[in-house]
């Protein structure tokens, strides 16, 4: 159980960063066509911190996911 746990985690960490800044830059992008400006610097920072909520949760439910189909389930056999 505690091996899995370790890999989850392991595998949510590495991912979280470039997950966070694909969904920032797709997400400033976005915001910026919507609006047919360019953002300031606090809606800019806002949508990081809306970013990295985003990626935490589905760096850590993939990582979950994949884990449980390639190592399989804690604890069965």
């Amino acid at each position: 159980m505690l091996n899995f746990i370790v890999w989850v985690v392991i595998l949510a960490a590495l991912l979280f960063w470039p997950m966070s800044k694909l969904i920032w830059v797709l997400s400033v992008r976005r915001l910026q066509r919507k609006l047919a400006r360019e953002l300031d610097e606090q809606e800019v920072a806002g949508q990081m911190n809306r970013a990295r909520i985003i990626s935490a949760f589905v760096s850590i439910v993939f990582s979950f996911l994949y884990n449980l189909s390639t190592i399989g389930m804690p604890g069965g056999e």
